[in-house]
């Protein structure tokens, strides 16, 4: 892909409206486009970027069984009526009439959908467990939206729902969940840490949401430091494995705010382990048993001709989110210089010819070497203007392949200037080149 033939609308200046590192980065580079307040058009280097994530949420979320399904945007009024939450919502659900003056809504969450889904469909307790899932676009009406897609008002987001018998069952696909989101934020490179949480709207009395740190966060979070050194590796899909995960992670005080309590953080957290900072939220997760299923009667027959309310959860995931958060923790602002995850880079790499005016062979070899990248399916993006080298180099650390070919005058022979973004570069054969990245991508 020539950079010249891609839509990738650079701006010269960050424009003055963003005040955060993702959205300065995403305006910059033309990732979105604002439609109007809080609602964006995502242009293809951020589509990409969005889509890449979103793949690996749903690699993740099939790995512990989950189904996926798709709802739709638009609401009945009428099951949120039915569970209690209509009225009590407030402002941010948009509400809206069809022709036939029908009340209905554009979803901001999908509870009552899917609990709704499920008692028309699931009768026997022989089916239970059910863990169902979708990725679909949302829209909270946020009074103040800010922060490009970190505080926006339409966004893309991952919501997943369990059904179970009982408690104990309930919390052992609440604890699948819970490892899910460990090994997903892994692959995104990030350090997300669970933290307990209050519920909010959705109710229940169990809930983490998952931080990563960064100083442009609107959560505040107090935890121990020791909670860095823990890994879910080897953790398996079973009752005990997950139970001794999700407790090995509760031993270490770490909450948000809404349930910091400053004598039990010192009390349980030795001066030189506190840390008191801030973060994103990146993912939240709920156990809240029959409150959807009682009200709606979302219910099964159990053995002995008896009735029972399933015990439900929920867990979401911002998907859009996500591409700002990772921004948020890898945008070197000082320098300009963004390094995406292999895992989620638009590009795996940026081939950069220094051309001049009457030799075009830096740019024949880049072309070569773009068809040989293609043969083991590595992403290219060809820088083939005619500005200076500077410029190219400044615009592909902007969009932030983590990668980088240059080719000059001097370059001949087998041997290729090859720079890992961030690292001093190094002359070293095609092939070489390729088995780095290609063993790069397959550990994520």
């Amino acid at each position: 892909m020539y950079i010249s033939k891609s839509f990738i609308p650079i701006l010269k200046n960050t424009p003055s409206e963003a005040k955060i590192k993702s959205h300065q980065l995403m305006l910059r580079v033309g990732m979105i486009k604002q439609s109007s307040a809080g609602i964006y058009s995502w242009l293809p280097l951020g589509f990409k970027v969005m889509k890449k994530i979103e793949k690996i949420v749903r690699e993740e979320q099939n790995k512990i069984g989950a189904q996926e399904i798709l709802m739709p945007t638009i609401q009945s009024s009428e099951i949120w009526k039915e569970s209690g939450r209509y009225e009590d919502y407030g402002e941010e659900m948009l509400r809206i009439k069809d022709r036939q003056d029908r009340e209905m809504l554009y979803g901001p969450t999908n509870e009552e959908l899917v609990t709704d889904i499920f008692r028309s469909s699931v009768k026997s307790y022989k089916s239970l467990p059910q863990l169902l899932y979708h990725i679909q676009w949302k829209f909270r009406d946020e009074i103040r939206p800010r922060f490009g897609i970190m505080r926006c008002r339409e966004f893309y987001m991952k919501d997943a729902y369990s059904f179970d018998i009982n408690d104990e069952e309930a919390f052992f696909s609440y604890n699948k969940f819970f490892l899910s989101y460990l090994k997903t934020f892994k692959r995104l490179n990030l350090t997300a840490i669970p933290m307990a949480a209050d519920t909010g709207p959705i109710g229940g009395n169990l809930s983490h949401e998952f931080i990563i740190l960064a100083e442009t966060g609107e959560s505040k979070i107090y935890t121990d430091k020791r909670i860095f050194d823990l890994d879910s590796e080897g953790t398996k899909l079973e009752k005990k494995s997950l139970e001794d995960l999700r407790k090995k992670y509760d031993q270490f005080y770490s909450v948000t705010d809404e349930k910091f309590d400053k004598d039990e953080f010192e009390k349980k957290v030795s001066e030189k382990n506190r840390l008191q900072t801030k973060g994103i939220e990146v993912g939240h997760i709920f156990y809240f048993g029959d409150k959807y299923s009682k009200p709606m009667g979302g219910s099964v027959d159990l053995p002995g001709g008896k009735k029972d309310f399933v015990k439900m959860g929920s867990y979401g995931v911002g998907v859009s989110r996500l591409v700002g958060a990772i921004i948020e923790a890898k945008y070197d602002e000082k320098n300009e210089v963004m390094k995406w995850p292999i895992s989620v880079a638009p590009y795996d790499i940026a081939i950069i010819p220094v051309m001049s005016k009457n030799d075009n062979s830096t740019l024949e070899k880049a072309n070569n070497i773009y068809l040989e990248l293609n043969k083991y399916n590595l992403s290219a993006i060809i820088d083939d203007t005619d500005e200076n080298f500077s410029s190219k180099i400044k615009k592909m650390n902007l969009i932030g392949a983590p990668y980088q070919i240059i080719i000059g005058k001097q370059t001949d022979g087998d041997l290729l200037e090859f720079k890992e973004v961030g690292n001093d570069s190094q002359n070293l054969k095609l092939k070489d080149i390729i088995n780095i990245i290609i063993e790069q991508k397959a550990k994520n």
